[in-house]
């Protein structure tokens, strides 16, 4: 049997070679061929295309809970990952224009019980990735069985003397940077990271089945559950001993929410163009040439993107600015990465 992985390369290739060679397929024949692999009784996707506002495409496919079929809908939760840190990013642009914090601020300013090897990191360091923090994922350890919130990475960073650079000399990815970042709204706020959030951003817009999830908090409705291929067959693999870390990767959201978000990045119904300026300006180079990072967002050429991988998810979302034009895909699965994928239907919409 082939790994879906594999299947799924073989139909992107091909679809692509359809849509530039002149086939009379209509684009949502192509999309439903890019997305085949996520057809039928296996883990599933779900997908957004909008453009000026408009849905242009909005389908999902497979099932979001195998053991109960339950087929995945535009409304289906998944966990975002990565996709995660924009929000976060969000809300610490929020609480600068609150005028309660500044992008200058030293980390221990406000988490003040980090070793003094961390005394030069900013704000701005953690929402780029220019810190040089430690991975928490490094040292935690091996043998981890409960789930680790934002508030033990505190505890695991509390005990690094040493960064891996100087900090703003260097770039790299840094989930624990993201999650010290939840902190610190906690911190300034008074409000839970989740409340935050809802308080702020998911209510405002309207984004009602969105939510940093928790699980002494509400559930999660239309949930997705998400699957490994292992021993050639797909297994549950929903939960990790990090998928409890809010900051860098806790938030669970539709495309249909997700839409909601999209708009509101065009205009200042939530942020300021003065923040949504910052987030969107490459801060720093990555470790792909092509690609920068600004406050929670990749910048290649004209998109806007990020991708969110964890166990049993793999999500992206595209953006391109200058087109009015968005493309989301969502899955509850550890295999392919929908990045090639989301730039395929993208190329659908000139």
């Amino acid at each position: 049997m082939l790994r879906p992985g594999l299947v799924l390369v073989s139909t992107l290739l091909v679809c692509v070679a359809c849509a530039r060679g002149g086939h009379r397929m209509d684009v949502e024949q192509n999309i439903d061929a890019l997305m085949q692999a996520y057809q039928g009784d296996v883990p599933g996707a779900s997908v957004l295309v909008v453009r000026d506002g408009k849905a242009l495409v909005r389908k999902s496919y497979g099932l979001a809970d195998l053991e109960q079929r339950h087929p995945a809908t535009p409304a289906t939760n998944y966990r975002l990952a990565s996709v995660t840190k924009q929000f976060t990013a969000a809300a610490i642009l929020l609480l600068i224009e609150d005028g309660r914090l500044g992008l200058d601020d030293r980390l221990r300013q406000w988490l003040p019980s980090l070793p003094m090897s961390n005394d030069a990191i900013t704000i701005r360091h953690l929402l780029t990735h220019t810190s040089g923090l430690i991975d928490y994922e490094e040292v935690m350890p091996a043998d981890q069985v409960t789930q680790l919130r934002d508030r033990d990475v505190l505890h695991l960073q509390e005990g690094q003397d040493r960064l891996y650079f100087a900090p703003g000399s260097h770039y790299r990815y840094s989930n624990g940077g993201y999650s010290l970042l939840a902190l610190i709204v906690e911190r300034i706020s008074g409000l839970s990271f989740q409340q935050f959030l809802h308080e702020r951003i998911f209510a405002p817009l309207g984004m009602s089945q969105t939510l940093a999830y928790v699980p002494e908090g509400p559930a999660i409705a239309h949930r997705a559950y998400g699957y490994s291929w292992i021993g050639n067959t797909w297994q549950r693999t929903d939960q990790s001993s990090t998928s409890a870390v809010l900051g860098d990767g806790g938030i669970y959201s539709s495309i249909d929410d997700l839409a909601r978000w999209d708009a509101a990045l065009y205009d200042d119904r939530l942020l300021s163009d003065t923040s949504r300026a910052a987030a969107f300006t490459a801060s720093t180079t990555t470790d792909d040439a092509d690609v920068a990072y600004g406050y929670g967002w990749r910048i290649t050429g004209e998109s806007l993107w990020h991708s969110g991988e964890t166990i049993g998810f793999r999500n992206v979302i595209v953006r391109y600015p200058m087109r009015r034009l968005s493309v989301i895909v969502l899955s509850n699965r550890d295999e392919p990465e929908p990045y090639r994928i989301a730039l395929a239907i993208a190329r659908l919409f000139p």
